[in-house]
């Protein structure tokens, strides 16, 4: 009985040695919502390959800039690259890793959810607030084959700084004048019409909630709660819909070293006309950002691994994997990488 106690004892004894000893690496990082879906299947997927965990909070990309200017995170995350004047604000420089590209969908609530082909000057008045009925001639012209309803239209745009907005309004400021001098590009505008939704989820939401109502979202919210999306025209002409393979068609464009483009309006035949990178942002001397030398080891890690075997799961969740073009610019930036100056690529 004696050895049996001591026995268990000596168990207990190195089993809380071993969980003092246990180190466990947890990475903080916040931005963009329109990549949620998907980071938080690859956060997890790494979670059990490596043991290391990654918390990440889906409050936009503004947010997410702000947060990584603060250095309050590990890296922030955004579908809206840094603008030259934004890059001054930081202390140090900053790297854009793209991670997938994906869709802003355009998506609506009408009686059956007839799919609709839209134009980029339908588009456009209708976020002006100058095309207010579904039913409108202009929108009926286009979709000679679908009863439009005889009801008003509810917009439904972001209420909070977000990439998606970004994307948006940069491709909308392309095909319109109108709303180019109006309103213009950005993470938050100063919206002619609409009701305000916080995040993706928050703008699904309420188009699911309002009878009439049309939002943008990125492809997977709208995909995954069965929501309709319009077929877009695209400079070509062509009425193309949002997919993984559209998607892709948009990113065979002339890509920066810098890895910081638009990929809206398209020139590609069968691209989809407001499609995106998705960026994580880091500082180029992860040392700047006051992290440890172990914490910026595992960081690129993780980000080595989210451009490699983690773009698997990109497709599954309709997001675009980065092509062989795009993959090879990334691991150069990737490179760039260092702490205190030493790179830290093996």
């Amino acid at each position: 009985m004696k050895n049996g106690k001591a026995i268990l004892g000596l168990v207990l004894i190195f089993a809380v040695i071993s969980s003092l000893g246990a180190k466990t690496i947890t990475l903080t990082g916040a931005g963009a919502t329109f990549p949620y879906p998907l980071y938080s299947k690859m956060f997890n997927e790494y979670y059990k390959i490596t043991g290391v965990r990654v918390n990440y909070q889906a409050i936009g990309s503004g947010a997410g800039i702000r947060q990584l200017l603060a250095k309050t995170v590990d890296f922030g995350a955004t579908d809206a690259y840094v603008t030259d004047k934004e890059l001054k604000k930081f202390s140090s420089p900053i790297v854009h890793i793209p991670i997938v590209a994906g869709a802003v969908a355009l998506t609506y609530n009408l009686p059956q959810n007839p799919e609709l082909k839209l134009t980029p000057e339908v588009v456009a008045d209708i976020f002006l607030g100058k095309i207010k009925k579904w039913n409108d001639p202009l929108i009926q012209k286009i979709n000679p084959h679908v009863k439009l309803p005889n009801m008003d239209i509810v917009v439904v745009h972001r209420s909070d700084g977000s990439g998606t907005t970004f994307i948006f309004s940069d491709y909308l400021s392309r095909v319109s004048r109108e709303w180019k001098s109006r309103v213009g590009v950005g993470k938050a505008l100063n919206w002619p019409v609409g009701l305000g939704g916080k995040g993706n989820p928050g703008v699904a939401g309420l188009v699911k909630q309002i009878p009439g109502a049309i939002g943008y979202i990125e492809l997977t919210y709208a995909l995954t709660n069965n929501m309709p999306v319009a077929l877009l025209m695209n400079k070509s002409g062509k009425f193309v819909k949002p997919t993984i393979e559209s998607v892709k068609k948009a990113t065979e464009t002339t890509l920066p070293d810098d890895m910081r483009v638009s990929l809206v309006n398209t020139n590609v035949k069968d691209g989809y006309p407001i499609s995106g990178f998705t960026w994580i942002i880091v500082y180029k001397d992860l040392k700047n950002a006051g992290m440890s030398k172990e914490r910026a080891e595992e960081l690129w890690k993780l980000l080595w691994w989210m451009t490699h075997n983690g773009q698997r799961y990109a497709e599954p969740l309709y997001y675009a994997p980065l092509s062989q073009k795009a993959l090879e610019k990334t691991e150069k930036l990737l490179k760039l990488i260092n702490y205190n100056g030493q790179p830290l690529a093996k």
